[in-house]
């Protein structure tokens, strides 16, 4: 009579095979977890990169937008640059009622790296008031207080800029333009400003950027 045969028990994982497996699945979990880094780190760029540029684009208008709205005033200069800052007299924005301010346009280091950087003053309303914030503005651009730092906005890594005006059909160094009194108002007014920043590498955008302004009321074609 034939012996019943009984099925063989099932052989089971041994510990080397169990090390190889183990194995395989970290490697894969780190394989995966730096595309995973690798993502969210290419992501945060983008934004950052995103954002640079809203900042620079924004920091750009604002400058046309303050040229515009410059002000005369009498015995009082409009616009002056002195190598460092550029300081100009403009129109408030909140109608006539809230009087002029000083705004000015400078680069400092700040952390080892230029920042092109922009301040305002609070609205002023008389000629001391002007006075002083024509003064506090060039204090701000070569030895700022804590105070002063708090009124400015950085708008973006800057390794150089330049300012000229354009008078007399040319331009020119206004540190060297043949003008006016400068606080002869109106006539201190050239009809071109042009500015010129070295942005810093490592940015969403580099390089040289040229942006041209030409006072509204100029006529000529200039």
């Amino acid at each position: 009579m034939a012996q019943p045969r009984w099925p063989r028990a099932r052989r089971g994982f041994t510990l080397i095979e169990l090390l190889i497996a183990i194995s395989l699945m970290a490697l894969m979990t780190a394989l995966s977890w730096r595309g995973l880094d690798g993502m969210t780190r290419a992501q945060s760029q983008m934004h950052q990169h995103a954002d640079d540029v809203l900042a620079l684009q924004a920091g750009l208008a604002q400058w046309g937008a303050d040229l515009d709205a410059m002000a005369s005033q009498p015995n009082s200069a409009s616009i002056d640059w002195d190598g460092r800052a550029l300081r100009i007299l403009r129109n408030g924005t909140g109608g006539a009622g809230e009087g002029l301010r000083v705004v000015a346009w400078s680069r400092r280091s700040i952390d080892g790296a230029g920042q092109w950087l922009r301040w305002l003053s609070p609205p002023v309303t008389t000629r001391d008031q002007l006075q002083l914030a024509w003064q506090q503005a060039a204090v701000w651009a070569q030895n700022p207080s804590d105070d002063a730092r708090a009124r400015e906005v950085r708008i973006a890594a800057l390794d150089q800029w330049q300012i000229f005006y354009y008078r007399s059909d040319a331009w020119s160094n206004p540190l060297s333009s043949a003008g006016t009194n400068p606080a002869a108002s109106a006539a201190n007014i050239p009809d071109g400003v042009r500015l010129v920043l070295t942005l810093s590498a490592g940015q969403a955008i580099s390089g040289t950027i040229t942006r041209d302004w030409v006072r509204p009321t100029l006529g000529g074609g200039k």
